[in-house]
């Protein structure tokens, strides 16, 4: 009965669609921003670098690279963490992490301790406070998803238009040392955004909601047999590990399909922002001109996740048919990349890579929410995180080696380009996977119509003779 009472008493807090959820947004724009921002700023920093100690572009890459991979790693244990301490202190203990990392990076005295500072901790840091910042988002938002998820990631593109001349700036004025530690200092600002994600009542989303409360009205029964008393002792636990990690998730194909569409895009998703600046700049363009490419790409982005947000939101079409037409465009922009010689050239591909880029990102969080069903949203993404978590340790350093044997920044765009043509295959294989889907669908729902046709009951009229 106590278990029963717990259930009915569970409400979510504020209403959907609006209201609060606004500052969820505003938490989530500042999030993507300084933290995927910063790693699309980062290739300022890979130039000096580079040159400071001397090595390879291979060996450079692997301080993103680590970067990213650690952030996808740890987006299982920050999905989880909050599950069970909330969103808030997770985020905000991640916020100190980050700016911890990258206060020690900026005193690091060879690659291996910019690995370990700048790569693992900041990069762990960053997984703390992106994924339960974009769960709770999820959770705030259900018609007007696709918009929210839209005007959140734009953070990402504002703020690298706003960090990659300022570090340039901040390079040549304190070198990229006094750089570093002025960027470990600015991600405190992580922890406010932890501060804005006011709880709901529930740790579960409204839809999901129904489903607990039947499944504690079935744990709170009696149970005759042995067998049945075997099942009620692993059934709370069972419960409890998928409230926290929904590892059933492996089993959905659909969902691992799309998570193979992540590991190919995310291994060209990272490395066109690293390598940019430095193909400008080995064509002769003046360095301010080659941070200012990263800007204009910014602006692209920004319009790109909002106006195809607002597209997806409209529902004209299927948000997995976009999403398929973005990801082939991006991978023909970039493999037009190495035709640019010339600033102008250029900067016309940072602005086409900008809005195609940005119209990918905007949609394929909510996607993943139609793949899986939003209450299933925080583990999803904590899992489609970590299978993405090997296109993006791999993709800046095999950029790196194509560029080192080629001897040319242009050979990373091909490859991250040929990744991206790639992942879109996956996404073909999950459009016939739905169409497949619906079409059985289509047939259980004549079938059961049929059954209830021949099970109508029969009306007799007797007339008198």
């Amino acid at each position: 009965m106590d278990l029963q009472r717990k259930s009915r008493t569970v409400q979510p807090a504020g209403p959907l669609d609006g209201g609060y959820g606004w500052f969820i947004v505003l938490s989530t724009f500042l999030v993507f921003g300084l933290t995927f921002g910063v790693i699309k700023s980062f290739g300022v920093f890979f130039v000096e670098i580079h040159c400071y100690f001397a090595t390879t572009a291979t060996a450079s890459s692997w301080i993103t690279s680590i970067s990213v991979a650690t952030v996808h790693f740890g987006a299982p244990v920050g999905s989880a963490l909050s599950a069970y301490f909330g969103h808030r202190p997770v985020v905000v203990a991640g916020g100190l992490l980050s700016s911890i990392g990258m206060v020690a990076g900026s005193y690091a005295q060879d690659l291996l301790q910019l690995y370990i500072t700048v790569g693992f901790l900041t990069g762990f840091g960053y997984a703390l406070t992106w994924t339960p910042t974009v769960t709770m988002l999820g959770w705030y938002f259900e018609k007007r998803r696709p918009v929210a998820n839209a005007l959140a990631s734009t953070g990402e593109c504002l703020l690298t238009f706003i960090l990659t001349p300022s570090f340039q700036f901040m390079v040549d004025q304190y070198s990229w040392r006094g750089a570093m530690l002025i960027l470990g200092a600015l991600q405190l600002n992580l922890c406010l955004c932890g501060a804005l994600l006011r709880p709901l009542n529930t740790h579960a989303p409204p839809k999901e909601l129904e489903e607990k409360e039947q499944e504690m009205q079935l744990l709170s029964q009696p149970h005759i047999d042995s067998s049945s008393n075997n099942r009620s002792d692993s059934d709370p636990l069972k419960v409890k590990i998928i409230r926290y990690v929904d590892y059933t998730l492996i089993a959905n194909a659909r969902f691992m399909v799309y998570s193979m569409f992540g590991v190919f895009a995310a291994l060209g998703f990272f490395a066109p922002s690293l390598f940019l600046v430095p193909y400008a700049r080995s064509q002769g363009v003046e360095e301010y001109q080659a941070a200012a490419l990263m800007s204009i790409s910014a602006v692209l982005d920004l319009l790109g996740r909002v106006v195809f947000g607002w597209v997806a939101n409209l529902r004209l079409v299927k948000t997995v048919h976009q999403l398929i037409v973005t990801v082939i465009l991006l991978g023909i922009v970039l493999l037009l990349c190495p035709l640019a010689t010339t600033f102008t050239q250029l900067a016309l591909f940072s602005a086409g890579y900008g809005l195609v880029f940005g119209a990918t990102v905007a949609i394929h969080i909510t996607v993943l929410a139609e793949v899986v069903g939003v209450e299933r949203l925080g583990s999803a993404l904590g899992f489609f995180m970590l299978i993405r978590s090997s296109g993006g340790l791999l993709g800046p350093p095999l950029a790196g080696i194509f560029i080192d044997k080629m001897s040319d920044y242009g050979a990373g765009f091909l490859m991250a380009g040929v990744a991206i043509l790639v992942s879109a295959l996956f996404l073909l294989v999950l459009q016939q996977m739905n169409k497949k889907g619906t079409g059985k669908g289509k047939d259980v729902n004549l079938e059961n119509g049929k059954r209830h046709e021949d099970l109508k009951p029969i009306n007799f009229n007797f007339r008198k003779s």
